[in-house]
């Protein structure tokens, strides 16, 4: 059977079937990563897409119908659905949908680090996706690689590690939200301050801890290491954090914690502990999510603007989709000091 391209010249999947010497179904099914498809049988299709420059039909729309990929580590949080307010927000003023989903596990399927992000990335290609946005995850060097053979643009928010420099990304200026936190636990008097933060490889959470650092050491005080703890940004490792801080012979009297969802668990152990929030024990969150206001009391956060974080990574990537060039491949947007409830004036006399 001669191979036919469309009426535009472009190469069509029964080219790639041929070229690759497998049947259309097959070349169908290997471009969708169905796992019912031999390794080998998959490379061989992925070599004839690229040597044909084959192009799903729905890659090559524009207008309406346009489509990116929206991943997160984590869909259900407070900080996710802000987030994600923002990109649907700047895909439906540009007529972009936005596919929402979690960045794939390789873990027990066999697949190396760079053949799940191969499949991954050929996945989307496949389904038409233009570009794709990852939110607070990890990704590895060869996802990247992957992304790039496949063309496929991308931009990361608030990454827990930054696999190259020239990634794009989005994020907030977490170095000076750390320092006006502290400098406002300073300001009503306390000087042992603890910090609660995320995982040490988070590239945010290591510019709010270094944030929290420069301005105890501007104050003239020296960080005591074990006021200094770490785990996941979420509720469970607050409370842990918590309950060790408030175990220490010293206690602190407030704490920085690097996110609303670790705040609200330091709160919670120093309900179990017997102590009141501020009078016993000041706490800073960081975010401001919806978090934030339910509690009780209030907290005083540092406010990430989400929202305007999705709505400029959404932006971003539609101008890298252009193939247009950025004046920078880093954009922090602005922080500021929201204070509630949850601070006040230390009880040491």
């Amino acid at each position: 059977m001669p191979t036919v391209s469309d009426s535009s010249g472009r190469a069509t999947l029964r080219m790639v079937a041929e070229a690759a010497g497998v049947s259309l179904p097959t070349a169908s099914k290997a471009l969708n990563g169905r796992d019912d498809i031999a390794a080998a049988t998959r490379q061989r299709v992925e070599d004839a897409v690229r040597e044909l420059g084959y192009r799903p039909p729905a890659a090559r729309r524009s207008g309406p119908g346009r489509v990116v990929d929206l991943v997160f580590d984590d869909l259900v949080s407070p900080y996710s659905l802000e987030v994600l307010r923002g990109v649907t927000t700047a895909g439906a003023e540009s007529g972009v949908d936005v596919v929402v989903g979690r960045v794939p596990d390789a873990a027990g399927t066999g697949e190396s680090a760079a053949q799940n992000g191969k499949h991954w990335a050929n996945r989307l290609k496949a389904s038409g996706r233009e570009g794709i946005i990852v939110v607070t995850s990890a990704l590895s060097e060869s996802q990247v690689d992957a992304f790039d053979r496949a063309g496929l643009p991308l931009v990361v928010i608030d990454p827990l590690n930054t696999p190259r420099a020239e990634v794009t990304s989005v994020g907030a200026t977490n170095w000076s939200g750390g320092m006006a936190a502290t400098e406002h636990l300073l300001s009503w008097g306390h000087r042992r301050i603890a910090f609660a933060g995320g995982p040490t490889t988070a590239s945010c959470g290591q510019a709010r801890q270094h944030g929290y650092r420069a301005a105890l050491e501007q104050a003239g005080i020296v960080v005591d290491p074990r006021l200094v703890m770490h785990g996941a940004f979420g509720y469970p490792d607050g409370l842990e954090m918590g309950e060790r801080l408030l175990a220490l012979e010293e206690r602190p009297t407030a704490v920085f914690a690097a996110s609303d969802a670790t705040a609200l668990g330091v709160v919670e152990a120093a309900r179990r502990a017997g102590l009141r929030v501020p009078e016993d024990l000041s706490v800073v969150g960081f975010d401001d999510t919806v978090l934030a206001t339910l509690a009780t009391p209030a907290l005083t956060v540092v406010r990430q603007p989400l929202p305007d974080m999705g709505r400029v990574a959404m932006r971003t990537l539609l101008r890298l989709i252009a193939g247009e060039t950025l004046d920078s491949h880093h954009v922090e947007l602005a922080t500021n000091l929201v204070v509630r409830d949850s601070t006040g004036p230390t009880g040491e006399r």
